[in-house]
Parts: structure tokens; sequence; C-alpha cells
């Protein structure tokens, strides 16, 4: 069969026939081909005979904006090249093509060119022609940012009651309940996997622009950086176009955001877990810095969830003894040498006030702080994380070794065993945090909780956990508990390793009290420190920072 040199069309149901081209179609389809201007990404108008697509797929490239299966079928395009990694084939309707389009242009950085096939302007003007005219009309082209946002970010920002957000999403702690409580608030949402590894997926910013482009969120929202790069480019592209970040903070800023320049722009804000990590996050630069402790699912952690026997115990605790990984960070940095020197200075960091293993080299090693300085950036982070976590694995067996003379149940890693010799200890493995820990913590008369040297004034998951499962826990004192409970009706502390076991026991003997403080806790989540709080608060904060007409009217807009 010889190549096609004209497409006939008759619309059902009128008498009316068209041509793609007329006389010589084949001819005047390549020479639309050189009418492309350099530089240009061509946007072909339909696909028409292929002869115009065959010549600029080679050279790189090209859009095709046709939905018009009987033709693709009859010149048999579509099936040749369908499967060309050079084509981008767009057979959606108007919004999805022109989105993808100007997000296709920005991943490119390169302006758009439509080159027209006359039939396809004639056969769906409201399509092919509307979409034609709004790529040429756009000021100064897809590729022109100098006046404002790039085109696939302009589009107004916080008009709906609840505003939209894009996740930017990976298989880390708190997304799915980040998720499920934006559902349950009723908010837009949609997310993109930013991938498993320290970097993001290699075809992330292309996903990430089109996503913006089809979603068209109010803000972005990530849980510790995740999705930005270390040099900053991310953020910087965002910035230009305008486009507000959240992100979420739930362990340690100074251990996550250690040499990374250039995230400290004015569309990005940032909460944090920790109080404490606020004033190193001002000095970062971020203008927008927030409190937002963690909260609970009270969906998954709630009473009545199923146990085991062998959950049973008078004594729990659920956690890892960070042995593991204590071992290979001093190793990475010499385990006779220097990793040596910092596994003892952790052990001090346990005890000291200072809230930075970084501030607690200066101040109190600076021997070793100079050390450190003339590591690389990523032997820096090493250092400083091996005596952060040397000290939580310390005062974690510290604590839980006061637990001896009382029955006590330890699931974590396999590390705990030999670490804790006593007879009154028994062990299981990790327990999965969503199918197993609300029945967990319901089974023990009380869970035990000790909190990470990272987080020094901060709450971690448990506080909230717990007696969301109508558990009783008893934690270490921290500031900010203060902030959130009301310590001695509604949290049972301890001050010191030295005062855990007459606790024990006492709180053993008390299950009347034990039960009342358990249900004053719970009550005080529910009403308080639910995932749907914490969103509330970052959707009211977004807004009053970035909203227009709420800055512009000086007031803070509660949305929910």
């Amino acid at each position: 069969m010889g190549e096609a040199s004209d497409i006939l069309v008759r619309v059902p149901g009128e008498s009316r026939e068209m041509r793609c081209w007329g006389r010589g179609g084949l001819d005047r389809e390549r020479q639309l081909a050189g009418s492309l201007p350099a530089g240009a990404l061509p946007v072909l108008i339909g696909s028409g005979l292929g002869a115009c697509l065959e010549l600029l797929s080679r050279n790189g490239p090209v859009a095709v904006v046709d939905r018009e299966t009987p033709i693709q079928a009859a010149t048999g395009v579509r099936k040749r090249f369908g499967g060309d990694r050079n084509v981008l084939w767009l057979d959606g309707d108007f919004k999805d093509s022109l989105d993808r389009l100007l997000a296709w242009s920005r991943l490119m950085d390169k302006p758009l060119h439509t080159l027209r096939m006359p039939l396809y302007l004639r056969l769906a003007p409201s399509h092919y022609r509307a979409l034609a005219d709004a790529l040429r009309d756009a000021p100064g082209g897809a590729g022109d940012e100098s006046s404002g946002p790039p085109l696939w970010a302009r589009y107004p920002k916080f008009r709906g009651v609840r505003p939209r957000v894009l996740l930017l999403r990976r298989n880390y702690f708190l997304y799915a309940e980040i998720q499920e409580a934006l559902d349950r608030l009723q908010v837009p949402n949609a997310s993109i996997d930013v991938g498993e590894t320290e970097t993001v997926r290699p075809d992330f910013m292309e996903a990430l622009l089109l996503g913006i482009a089809r979603f068209q969120p109010d803000f972005l929202l990530t849980v510790n950086h995740f999705g930005l790069d270390r040099e900053g480019k991310i953020a910087a592209l965002l910035e230009k176009a305008q486009l507000p970040l959240a992100s979420w903070f739930v362990d340690s800023p100074e251990l996550i955001l250690h040499g990374w320049p250039g995230q400290s722009r004015s569309n990005i804000a940032v909460f944090s877990f920790d109080a404490d990590s606020l004033g190193y996050l001002h000095e970062q630069g971020f203008s927008h810095a927030e409190y937002l402790p963690l909260g609970t699912d009270p969906n998954r952690f709630a009473p009545g969830a199923p146990q085991r026997p062998e959950w049973k115990s008078p004594v729990s605790f659920v956690g890892e003894s960070i042995a593991e990984r204590v071992r290979g960070l001093a190793e990475s940095l010499g385990a006779d040498g220097l990793g040596k020197r910092l596994l003892e200075a952790g052990r001090h960091f346990a005890e000291a006030e200072t809230r930075s293993s970084a501030a607690y080299l200066r101040e109190s090693r600076p021997e070793l702080a100079a050390e450190v300085a003339a590591l690389s950036p990523e032997g820096q982070l090493a250092a400083e994380s091996l005596v952060t976590f040397s000290a939580a694995h310390h005062y974690r067996v510290s604590c839980l070794r006061a637990l001896a003379p009382s029955p006590t149940l330890v699931a974590g890693d396999d590390a705990w065993p030999a670490l804790l010799r006593e007879p009154n200890f028994r062990f299981l493995p990790r327990m999965n945090y969503y199918s197993e820990l609300p029945g967990f913590y319901a089974a023990a008369d009380v869970n035990f909780n000790c909190t990470s040297a990272q987080m020094k004034g901060a709450v971690n998951q448990r506080v909230f956990d717990v007696p969301a499962c109508g558990g009783f826990l008893l934690t270490d004192e921290r500031e900010q508990l203060a902030l959130l409970f009301d310590p001695g009706r509604e949290a049972a502390c301890y001050g010191r390793v030295e005062d855990v076991p007459e606790l024990v026991r006492r709180w053993l003997a008390s299950p009347d009290e034990r039960l009342a403080v358990a249900r004053r806790a719970r009550r005080r989540v529910l009403a308080q420190h639910t995932y749907e709080h914490r969103l509330g608060s970052l959707l009211a904060s977004m807004r009053a920072a970035y909203d227009a007409r709420v800055v512009g009217a000086g007031n803070i807009c509660n949305i929910l």
C-alpha cells in the first residue's frame, strides 16, 4: 500500500467534505516542518499524513494534538509513532492538553511553536483552533517568564473555601495520615511520588510540572523536605512560579538541612515538631517557621484493636535500640579513631542540656569540633548524627535497664537481648505500626516511653498514640509536654532515670489511677491532637501567609 497523499473527511450527517491539503499534500506537509523557528518546541495541530511528524521526530521532541481516531486509523500515523519516545501525543480535552504543553515547555526550557494542519482547525475549531490560539496569545510564549510566574503556574491561588494541596510523597511515616486527614477535612488533594532514594526519581521534575499544571494546587506539602534537592533548584523553581510550599519536619531539621544552601525562599513555610528548632530555622533564613507537633490518627489508634496473648505484660516498650545505626556511623568515621571519640562524646551529650550535637561539640569538645569541621559536608553530617544517635542509644538503654525490677516486654530490633540480660525481660521482633501497635499498646498495664536525644524538649509519637488506644503511658519529662497535656492529670512522667523503678511499681499498684489518667489523656488527644487538628492549623497558616486577599486585609483566615 502506497503512502497517502491527502485526507478526505466526510462529516456524518452533513453533505460537506473536507481535505487536509488538497493537491501535493505530502510536499506541503513536509514544507510545514521547515517553518519551525530555531530553538522552539514544535506542536503539531493534527498528525495529518505523518510526513511532517516524521521529519520533526528525527531531530528531537515534538508534541501532537490529535484526538481524531478514525483519521489516525486510516493513515496509520498513531500506530507508527505512538511508541516513539520523541513524540508527546495529546488526545485529552482542552485544559489537559494546554496544561501538559505548558509544563512540557517549562521542563524543556524552550518556547512552543504551533504548526497547524488546516483540516483540524476546520474540523473542531473549539478544540484545535482554540488551543493553537491560546498558545499563540500567551504573553511572550511559554518560554518567557520575565513578567511574573511561568505560564504553567499562572492560575489563581486560594480561591476555594478549602485550599488545593499537592503532596510530594514518599514511602515514609506520616504521609498516609496526612492524606487521610485531608480527605476527612474534604480538602482537595493529589500526590506525586518523589522516589525512595536520597535523590528524587529521574522523571520527578517532569511529573512535578505536569502535576502542578493539571491539579493547579494552592500550595505543595512535603515532610522532611522530601522532593527538594540539596542545591535548591526546585526551591528556586517554585519561588519563580510564586507557588507556596509547606515542609513539615518530623525529625531533626538540623540533621536534615545540614549543608543545604538556598532553601530559605520567600514561598517556603517550614513547620517543626520541635519548638526548640524554630530558632535554628530562623537562623537558616526561613521567615515563616512554626511549631507543629506530632499527633495521632484516632481511626487507627483506638480502643478495641485486636490483641495477641503474648502482648500482655505489666510493662511494655516498643522501639529500636539504634545500635546498628550507631555502629555503621562509627565505622564510616573510623571506629578506632574519630568515630570512637564521637561515640564517647555522645554518652556525655545524652546528659547535657545543650539541644544540638553540633552546639555541644563547639561548647564542650572544641578539639573534636575542629576535626569535624575539617570533614566534607557528608562527613560532618555523619559525625553530628553519630553524636546524636549515640546519645539516644545510651539514654534508651539506661532507661530500659531501670525497668529490670518489673516484668517487661520489649519489641524492637535484634540487639535488645544482648543489651538487656536481666531475667525479667522478654523480647518480640519489630511491630507493624499500623496493624499491631494499637493492640500492643492496649495490652500493657504500663507503656514505657523514653524520648530520643534529637528532641530534648519535644515529644514523640507514643505520647499521642498510646492514650488514643486507651493505654496508659509513663514518659520522660519534656518541656513541650506541658504545652500539650496537663502533667500529672493527663500525663505520667519521670524526671530522672533513677526514679523509674519506683514510679513503675507505684503505677502498677494503682490500676484505678492509671485508668483515670489514660481516660483524661485520651479526651485531650481527641479534642486537640489528631492529624485533622494539625492539618487544619497548617492549612490556616498557609492561607494566612500566602493568600493575597488575607495578606492584603492584614488578618488571619481560619478556614476549618
